[in-house]
């Protein structure tokens, strides 16, 4: 991973490099680690997921191809969707499930049910009440699965030298259909994603979420008070 200077917008940091796509994460101080991600669908576009826009973002997914669309794959990351998506006009595509997030969007939009356009990534849903409404997108063909909150690798949503954890607040209901999935590789919103291992370590997040609950809150809750 590699440190990028970016002017104004502070510092960013690559993660997540491969043969078909990049992620980065902005403002890497922040203990959020929000992290975005450009994959390379079937069809050779690049598509940008929940994404914060840094300097010198283009040049960056110059290397993989041309943008082809924006996506939201989590209700409350509209983030830069629409700057970016205006910038290399595109649309931003939002699941059809996902209600009162398309008004915000002041670009043009694609709804999208189980199949994200000719990329070659399915669209799964993961959570849909009230509070959060999340999907996740997976290739079956390249194993790339992306998750945008319900899993991540930031401190607080681990335990121990763990690499992947569920999120504190779907800890005791794990987001179970993530089981379906046998994914080479895991990208998600916080923090770097998962390479090597990703179906022995996705399993070991979502089999342990329960019983590792008391720990991460007693971490977290260090954490807070002790700075």
């Amino acid at each position: 991973m590699s440190m990028k200077g970016s002017g104004d917008g502070g510092e960013w940091r690559e993660i997540d490099r491969s043969e078909d796509g990049v992620g980065w994460i902005a403002h890497p101080d922040e203990t959020m680690q929000r992290a975005c991600h450009a994959i390379v669908g079937d069809d050779g576009g690049v598509w940008l997921v929940d994404p914060i826009d840094v300097d010198g973002l283009d040049d960056l997914l110059a290397e993989f191809g041309d943008v082809a669309g924006v996506v939201i794959l989590l209700d409350r990351h509209k983030r830069d969707c629409a700057k970016l998506a205006n910038r290399h006009d595109v649309s931003v595509w939002i699941p059809s499930f996902m209600s009162g997030v398309a008004d915000d969007i002041d670009a043009p939009v694609e709804r999208f049910g189980n199949t994200l356009g000719d990329s070659g990534f399915s669209l799964h849903k993961l959570v849909d009440n009230s509070f959060w409404q999340e999907g996740a997108l997976y290739n079956e063909e390249t194993g790339v699965l992306v998750v945008p909150e319900s899993v991540g690798s930031t401190g607080y949503f681990r335990t121990d030298e763990r690499q992947l954890g569920v999120h504190p607040m779907l800890r005791l209901f794990p987001p179970n259909r993530l089981e379906d999935f046998d994914p080479t590789r895991i990208r998600v919103g916080h923090g770097a994603g998962v390479s090597e291992g990703a179906p022995t370590i996705l399993d070991d997040a979502l089999t342990g979420a329960r019983a590792r609950t008391p720990r991460l809150y007693f971490n977290t809750f260090k954490d807070f008070v002790l700075g």
